[in-house]
């Protein structure tokens, strides 16, 4: 479904990310992982378009979207969400979601219509309560619903999740883990999921990439990414139980 072939990107003399291999399949829940400034986000922008590779290539349902320009990857299928939720924060958060549904890849035919679908992905992600609440009234953890409830609106064929579980209590984050697999399992979305809580990716992704410096330096199942000594000695620090 998206695939990355050796992909750079430079910032002045720097290679924010350089060479990357990445491939997501239709059903799959893929961690990326890795220390902060490794380029697991400025990978997010490339992929979506905020970015432009110096080198390389993305496509996504065999199409080339290397060089085409944010609106226009989210139409096609490619959602996403920020590190730090980014709502409107004087409009309700029913609104936030419509905003996605008329800003997606399927346009409803009313407003009355985009309401009505704005509001079965508030329940989807457990704000239906506070459908009318500005978003500035609703918590961080709500607010990282709220964002997620906006890109599932454009109606994704893959999503990519940043930081989904990060700052969340032990609850919330059990929360996170389970709607992460109802996104895949329920919707059928493809997730590609940026994530520091190793709790959270190790027992939820199918695959994991590892990011350092920039590089890949391993990709494979929860497992085997948790018993990399390469992987231990650059990001992990010991051995993760799964």
């Amino acid at each position: 479904m998206l695939e990355v072939v050796k992909v750079t990107r430079y910032f002045g003399g720097l290679a924010a990310v350089k060479d990357i291999d990445l491939r997501v399949g239709k059903g799959e829940i893929v961690g990326l992982i890795g220390p902060n400034g490794a380029g697991k986000t400025t990978l997010f922008n490339v992929i979506s378009g905020l970015y432009r590779p110096t080198s390389g290539t993305i496509k996504f349902e065999e199409k080339d979207i290397t060089k085409l320009e944010p609106h226009i990857i989210c139409k096609l299928g490619v959602g996403r969400t920020y590190q730090i939720a980014r709502p409107f924060l004087d409009m309700t958060a029913l609104e936030n979601v419509v905003v996605g549904v008329l800003f997606g890849s399927n346009k409803a035919e009313s407003i009355t219509i985009a309401h009505q679908e704005a509001l079965r992905y508030l329940e989807f992600v457990g704000l239906e309560r506070k459908r009318n609440w500005p978003a500035r009234r609703l918590t961080a953890m709500e607010r990282k619903m709220l964002e997620i409830a906006r890109a599932l609106a454009t109606r994704p064929k893959i999503v990519l999740l940043d930081e989904v579980v990060a700052g969340l209590n032990p609850t919330e984050t059990l929360q996170a883990m389970e709607l992460i697999r109802k996104i895949c399992y329920d919707l059928g979305v493809s997730v590609l999921w940026i994530e520091h809580v190793m709790k959270a990716v190790m027992e939820v992704a199918q695959r994991i990439i590892v990011l350092h410096h920039g590089e890949k330096i391993a990709e494979g199942t929860p497992q085997e990414i948790a018993n990399s000594e390469r992987v231990i000695d650059a990001y992990l620090g010991e051995r993760i139980v799964i």
